[in-house]
């Protein structure tokens, strides 16, 4: 029996102020291995780590030990505003569930300190739309990336 295929393009839609004025992007072989695993499970449970959110660089950490196995970029948009860039895991501990885990908690922060956010991140999108409670965050006149509407 053959292995089904593994997906190949997701269909997402970036904003001019992302970069691609066509509205077109095209997504890393890295960013589709994160989405596949936000969609295989986005409840996986994830493997143990503690998250640093290092203001200096604008990245949220994943960490175990003294190494960081995860991250989550961003930008600071006036005071109640982040800009959500890329997420990102190490090879090493990918399908492991800690990109899901890493956003969850990123949202999570970023609801305690009462901000929203703009996505620019495919990652982050895919996983909030699994996960619509998290859907109050995203900034209404600055959403950032969404997916593409499909026309038959």
């Amino acid at each position: 029996m053959a292995e089904p295929a593994e997906p190949t393009h997701y269909d997402f839609e970036y904003l001019d102020q992302a970069g691609y004025p066509d509205g077109n992007g095209i997504l890393s072989q890295d960013q589709t291995v994160l989405i596949q695993e936000v969609i295989d499970d986005a409840h996986a449970p994830a493997f143990d780590f503690y998250m640093v959110n290092d203001e200096k660089t604008g990245t949220y950490e994943a960490i175990v030990g003294d190494t960081e196995i995860a991250g989550l970029t961003y930008n600071v948009a006036g005071a109640d505003r982040l800009v959500l860039l890329a997420t990102s895991v190490f090879p090493d501990f990918r399908k492991q569930g800690i990109g899901t885990e890493l956003i969850r908690r990123v949202l999570d922060d970023v609801r305690a300190q009462g901000k929203t956010v703009t996505i620019m991140c495919p990652i982050v999108r895919t996983f909030i739309d699994r996960n619509p409670e998290y859907s109050d965050l995203i900034n209404p006149q600055h959403p950032g990336v969404t997916h593409r509407s499909r026309h038959s």
